[in-house]
């Protein structure tokens, strides 16, 4: 998918279907999770290759995707941490911290991102 936009969607991970929340737009990936208490489901951010958790409330799993959404690393972040860049990744997937191993999410996994169509 070559052109994003802010919105909503479903993450298909290999233990089924996941909302999603994409942030896509500057704005939206530079607030991404800050001043919340928790998601329900999964953020994409799109594109970037790396996160922070400055400002955060909570810890995150945070899944760094290549371009055709292939798991390169996931990692577990708490608040204030600066996360490593990843130099293949084009997209990132946060959760609330130990989701995404319920949702059988590892390195070497391909997640599929269906966004909802405009309202």
């Amino acid at each position: 998918m070559g052109s994003w936009r802010d919105g909503t969607g479903m993450l298909t991970v290999p233990d089924g279907t996941v909302p999603l929340e994409i942030a896509a737009s500057y704005r939206a990936r530079r607030r991404g999770l800050l001043r919340r208490d928790g998601i329900t489901g999964a953020l994409l951010i799109t594109p970037t290759n790396s996160v922070h958790t400055f400002g955060m409330r909570f810890t995150i799993d945070v899944a760094y995707l290549d371009r055709s959404f292939g798991v390169i690393d996931v990692v577990t972040m708490k608040p204030g941490r600066l996360g490593m860049v990843r130099p293949r990744g084009r997209h990132v997937l946060e959760a609330e911290g130990g989701a995404m191993a319920g949702w059988g999410l590892r390195r070497g996994v391909r997640v599929t991102v269906v966004p909802n169509p405009e309202a």
